[in-house]
């Protein structure tokens, strides 16, 4: 992975400084090809100021002007002087660029290779007063040997710019995989203050996400374990009195008995079969709900109706207060909802105690308040009580039949319906739960 990142890093820097070169070569070259034609242009005005001052006209331009050639040629295109040439060997240049631009513009110019000295040269002309034309050139040797030199220069510096970029490219590379090993090998132990500041939401991201697996994990755990020992418990009692009856020990009366306590193992494990199907169902993600518009106070008389003899058998006064509330939800969960809450306030009531169901409107938000003159639950175990099958007192709730799953699935019908859910308690007094829509 370091040599992929690396070697990608040292292909984009050799890119980068190879175009940069290429362009300032070009630039470079465009600028002094630009300088080259103004300086001809200031020596043949210079020249023009000589001959107008009348001095000799074949005799002081070599002296005075080293490194440039210069022409004369008439208004008929033909050469009457040249600084380097015989003039009666060279043609008619009428048809040159440069010429036929001078005769036309006053002024031209153009870069080719000369049919005299057969070397590439930079040509100026310029039309005088009396219809000829003057022309200055240069050979471009020396400039082409100076853009050898420069480039030269430019790939010498561009070598050490890369060399640079391949130092801080492997110490970059470093830097960047270095913190990714570390969390692949222990993504908890690693320091966000050793990363890129950069990176350090990134690793956030996924030391947290990392966390949360974990988290997920263990409870799964944990709730296949807790599973195991519920379902195990009641298939134990199952099989033993069945095996009991049908070795023909029994009596009469001991069958009887011994047949009841399997239908009540057997119910045990019906209810706790429910309850995990119902959590498996609201813990789909994928899970579409239909919501219809739901009196809370006609499922508290449903749920008051429907919780009679229960209450009856554990001598618990039940009751309905507020008025009739109407909200937007899904009935059946509901109904879970109400039956949930009422059953733990039953289950978990003291003799000749009460159970009041409350739907009222505070804040213009509708509420479900569930409360009982139970046992209520420790300070320490309130945070703890929609946990999957956590129990504050085990002997107790296996005596009273609960499966410890009522209130985790309390928890997720009110985050399916993006409701409120509130607990007080005090141990000996009674529990309070209120659920606000």
């Amino acid at each position: 992975m370091k040599k992929k990142i690396n070697r990608r890093f040292l292909l984009l820097a050799a890119i980068i400084i190879m175009v940069t070169a290429v362009s300032s070569t070009l630039l470079f070259y465009r600028i002094l090809e630009r300088q080259i034609f103004e300086d001809l242009r200031a020596n043949a005005h210079v020249i023009v100021m000589l001959t107008a001052d009348g001095l000799p006209e074949e005799t002081d331009y070599d002296l005075s002007l080293d490194g440039l050639r210069i022409t004369r040629i008439d208004s008929s295109g033909a050469v009457i002087y040249d600084s380097e040439a015989d003039i009666s060997e060279m043609d008619n240049h009428g048809k040159r660029p440069e010429i036929e631009d001078a005769f036309e513009n006053g002024e031209g110019r153009s870069m080719r290779k000369s049919g005299t000295s057969l070397k590439h040269t930079f040509y100026y002309a310029m039309r005088m007063d009396d219809g000829s034309i003057l022309r200055v050139a240069k050979e471009s040797d020396s400039i082409l040997y100076f853009i050898i030199m420069m480039a030269g220069l430019i790939f010498a510096v561009g070598l050490l710019v890369f060399l640079i970029c391949a130092l801080f490219s492997r110490r970059l590379t470093r830097g960047l995989v270095l913190p990714i090993e570390k969390m692949a090998e222990n993504i908890t132990m690693i320091d966000e203050d050793e990363v890129y500041e950069e990176m350090r939401p990134f690793i956030s991201t996924i030391k947290q996400q990392h966390m949360d697996i974990l988290d997920h994990t263990r409870m799964r755990q944990e709730f296949t374990a807790n599973v195991s020992h519920e379902l195990k418990t009641p298939l134990t009692a199952i099989s033993g009195y069945a095996e009991l009856i049908a070795s023909g020990m029994t009596s009469g009366d001991d069958t009887v008995h011994f047949a009841n306590e399997i239908h009540n193992s057997a119910e045990r494990l019906q209810s706790l079969i429910n309850d995990i199907i119902k959590l498996s169902e609201l813990d789909d993600e994928d899970l579409k709900l239909e919501f219809e518009t739901v009196d809370l106070h006609e499922l508290g008389e449903n749920c008051i109706s429907s919780m009679a003899l229960q209450a009856q058998k554990n001598d618990v006064t039940m009751a309905l207060k507020g008025e009739s509330v109407l909200i937007n939800g899904n009935k059946t969960l509901l109904e879970e909802l109400f039956f949930n809450l009422c059953s733990n306030a039953v289950r978990y009531n003291k003799k000749g105690g009460t159970v009041i169901i409350t739907t009222t409107t505070e804040n213009g938000r509708p509420v479900l308040i569930v409360s009982d003159t139970g046992i209520g639950i420790p300070k320490d175990s309130q945070e703890r009580v929609f946990e999957r099958f956590y129990r504050v007192d085990k002997s107790r709730s296996k005596s009273t039949g609960g499966t410890g799953l009522g209130l985790a699935i309390v928890k997720h019908i009110v985050a399916q319906h993006e409701a409120q859910l509130n607990l007080k308690s005090e141990v000996g007094v009674g529990t309070e739960i209120k659920v606000t829509f």
